[in-house]
């Protein structure tokens, strides 16, 4: 699951959202479940503050995090980004300029340039807001590599894929694996929902399982790591859910 993609501006500020009893942070799907009480560092904390204690110990901030992530997502240039990161720990136009070798001027073209964008984003929601209702995308998945062209399927698209490739039912072989890589998305995707989130498997239970599905499971579990679906320790051991890895227990 895409956290960021089904997160709302105000989630997105806190650095998690809430889902059927479950919070779960944007950007390590670490999660704490309502009604659990935990133990953190000789504290008790109930769900939504253990949750406010991670992003604040895990990413130092929402804002931090934000800023940390790859220009694709955020649209920023590294000058902006590295500006934001001033501004948000409170220097000055003329401190800015010191920290990074610019003028002062520079500094508030910035600001004003960031302030228009703000602006630009506001009217580019209200106006997908307001778009006619269309068949619905399939999401990204949360550890996705590259986001273009590739990864536009309608969840309608989705569902024939999986009927011409899954003659046997969803829980059924793959009757071949396609060369198209929309096709070949779909599927991966399918693959990696039936591993759970928040565990760590073994590599023979990864083989294990895809062998079910495929006599080349060495070239499903290939995949499945390089579009990132899974991940894996250095020494291949063991592997995850890609952004879901189980975090420690508290104690």
């Amino acid at each position: 699951m895409s956290y960021m993609d089904e997160a709302s501006i105000d989630e997105i500020t806190q650095g998690w959202l809430a889902r059927n009893g479950m919070n779960s942070c944007l950007f390590c799907g670490f999660q704490t479940e309502n009604g659990v009480v935990y133990q953190h560092q000789g504290h008790l904390f109930e769900a939504a503050k253990r949750m406010s204690v991670h992003i604040t110990e895990a990413h130092q901030s929402a804002a931090a995090a934000l800023l940390a992530m790859d220009r694709r997502y955020t649209g920023l240039t590294q000058v902006q980004q590295e500006v934001l990161v001033h501004l948000q720990a409170g220097s000055t136009d003329k401190q800015t300029a010191a920290k990074m070798g610019i003028a002062e001027a520079t500094v508030r073209s910035h600001r004003f340039k960031l302030k228009e964008k703000e602006k630009q984003a506001k009217l580019f929601l209200a106006l997908m807001a307001q778009k006619p209702e269309r068949e619905k995308l399939v999401p990204y998945h949360e550890g996705a590599v590259m986001r273009d062209e590739r990864y536009a399927v309608t969840e309608a698209e989705a569902e024939k894929i999986l009927d011409t490739y899954l003659k046997e039912g969803r829980e059924g072989p793959l009757s071949s694996f396609p060369r198209k890589e929309k096709r070949k998305l779909v599927l991966l995707r399918h693959l990696a929902e039936q591993f759970e989130p928040q565990r760590t498997y073994e590599e023979k239970e990864i083989n294990e399982h895809l062998k079910q599905k495929y006599d080349d499971f060495v070239t499903l579990r290939r995949y499945l790591i390089e579009y990132g679906f899974l991940d894996r320790s250095r020494d291949g051991s063991s592997y995850w859910v890609k952004h879901t890895r189980p975090a420690p227990q508290d104690f």
